[in-house]
C-alpha cells in the first residue's frame, strides 16, 4: 500500500513539474506552442491560357518530339478508368511515368484524366459511401505519381436519370479534397452544348459558377451523322455556339472556358469505324493542311471525303477562344502533325504563346 501511495505521489509529482516545465524553456524563456493551423480550400492560382493536349496511356511518348510538349502547359494524361465500384485503374504506370516526365521536363502540369462508362460512373457515385471511395482513389493516384490535377470525364451526367445531382455531389466533394492547401487543379471534360436536353443540363450552375471546377474542357466536336452527308463534326460555326451557349447564356465564367478542337477528321453520311484518321496522317495522304476537307482512302473504304481542322480553321478558333474563353484543348496530341504543318504550333502562333 505505501508502495501505492508513493507511486502515485511520484506520478502527480512528474506532472506537475511538467506542467511548469511547459511555459518555460531550459533558458527561462516562454516556450510557444504549436497553435492549429487553419487548413484553406480554395482553387490552385490559374496560370494564363491554357493550351492542354490529351495524350492517351497507348501512345508512345518518344515518337512525339518535346517542342509539342512545350507547345502545351498541360498535359492531360487518358486514362485512369473507373469501374461500377469505383476502383480507378492504370494499364501501365510506367509508360503514365515516362510522358509525366517529359511533360514537366518541358515545363507542363501533368494531369489525370479520369474515365469510364456512364453506366459505371452512376453506379459507383450513387451514394455518399461510393463518392468517397472515388474521392479516396483519385487522391491516392495523385499524390503516388506526384501529379499537378485531375480531369473528370464523364461521359456524360443527365438529368433524365438523377446523375446531374449525384455528378454535382461528386464534383464539390471531389474538388474539396483536391484544393485542399491550394495543391491540385480539378477540371472536366462536357458536351459542346449545341443541343438541349438532358446531357446539356446535367451541368449545374452550382458548378459552372461556383468555385470547385478550375475550368471545362468544352468537347466541341464529334458532331457527326452516318446519314447525312457533307455535315462536318467540328467547324467553327460549332465553335461559335460551344462559347455562345456555355459563356453568353450559361454565364460560366470566361476564365474557366477551355475550346475543345480534334487533331482528327470524320467522314459524313457513312460508318465511322475504320474511317477516321489522324491529322498528321490526312496530310501524308495527300490532305491540304490549310484546308477543312480532303478525298483520302484508308484500307477498304476508297476515295470518300473526310472532315477537320487545318491551320486556317485552327488559327480562327484560337482567336475566338482567347475573345471569348481562355484556353484550347487538343484530342489528342499526337496526332497532330509534328513538322510546320502543326495545329499546335498554328494555336501558340496565334495567342503568342512562345516555344
Amino acid at each position: 500500500m505505501k508502495k501505492q501511495f508513493y507511486n502515485l505521489y511520484l506520478f502527480f509529482g512528474v506532472i506537475i513539474f511538467a506542467a511548469s516545465c511547459s511555459k518555460k524553456d531550459t533558458m527561462g524563456g516562454e516556450v510557444i506552442l504549436p497553435q492549429p493551423v487553419n487548413v484553406v480550400i480554395a482553387p490552385p492560382p490559374p496560370f494564363g491560357f491554357y493550351v492542354i493536349g490529351y495524350f492517351p496511356s497507348y501512345r508512345n511518348e518518344t515518337l512525339v518530339p518535346d517542342v509539342k510538349f512545350k507547345m502545351c502547359n498541360v498535359i492531360n494524361y487518358a486514362f485512369a478508368n473507373m469501374d461500377s465500384t469505383g476502383g480507378l485503374s492504370i494499364s501501365n504506370g510506367a509508360h503514365l511515368i515516362a510522358v509525366r516526365n517529359k511533360a514537366k521536363l518541358n515545363g507542363a502540369k501533368f494531369f489525370l484524366s479520369v474515365s469510364g462508362l456512364a453506366a459505371d460512373f452512376k453506379t459507383a457515385a450513387s451514394t455518399a459511401s461510393g463518392r468517397l471511395k472515388i474521392v479516396t482513389n483519385c487522391m491516392s493516384l495523385l499524390r503516388f505519381y506526384n501529379l499537378d490535377g485531375l480531369d473528370v470525364d464523364w461521359e456524360f451526367p443527365r438529368t433524365d436519370n438523377g446523375t446531374n445531382i449525384t455528378y454535382t455531389s461528386f464534383m464539390k466533394q471531389l474538388s474539396d479534397s483536391c484544393h485542399t492547401g491550394s495543391k491540385y487543379y480539378l477540371t472536366a471534360a462536357i458536351t459542346a452544348g449545341k443541343y438541349a436536353g438532358a446531357v446539356r443540363d446535367g451541368i449545374s450552375d452550382e458548378l459552372l459558377l461556383g468555385p470547385y471546377i478550375d475550368w471545362f474542357n468544352i468537347m466541341s466536336y464529334d458532331d457527326f451523322s452516318t446519314t447525312v452527308p457533307y455535315k462536318h463534326h467540328t467547324d467553327l460555326a460549332l465553335a461559335n455556339t460551344s462559347f455562345n451557349y456555355w459563356v453568353g447564356t450559361r454565364n460560366m465564367p470566361k476564365s474557366k472556358a477551355v475550346l475543345g478542337m480534334p487533331a482528327y477528321g470524320r467522314p459524313s453520311g457513312i460508318t465511322q469505324s475504320g474511317t477516321v484518321l489522324g491529322f498528321n496522317d490526312i496530310v501524308a495522304r495527300g490532305g491540304n493542311p490549310q484546308s477543312d476537307s480532303a478525298v483520302v482512302s484508308n484500307g477498304t473504304f476508297l476515295n470518300y471525303s473526310i472532315y477537320y481542322n487545318g491551320i486556317a480553321t485552327v488559327k480562327k478558333k484560337a482567336m475566338l477562344a482567347k475573345q471569348m474563353g481562355n484556353g484550347i484543348m487538343m484530342w489528342e496530341k499526337s496526332l497532330d502533325a509534328h513538322d510546320n504543318n502543326s495545329l499546335l504550333k498554328a494555336v501558340c502562333d496565334t495567342i503568342g504563346r512562345p516555344y
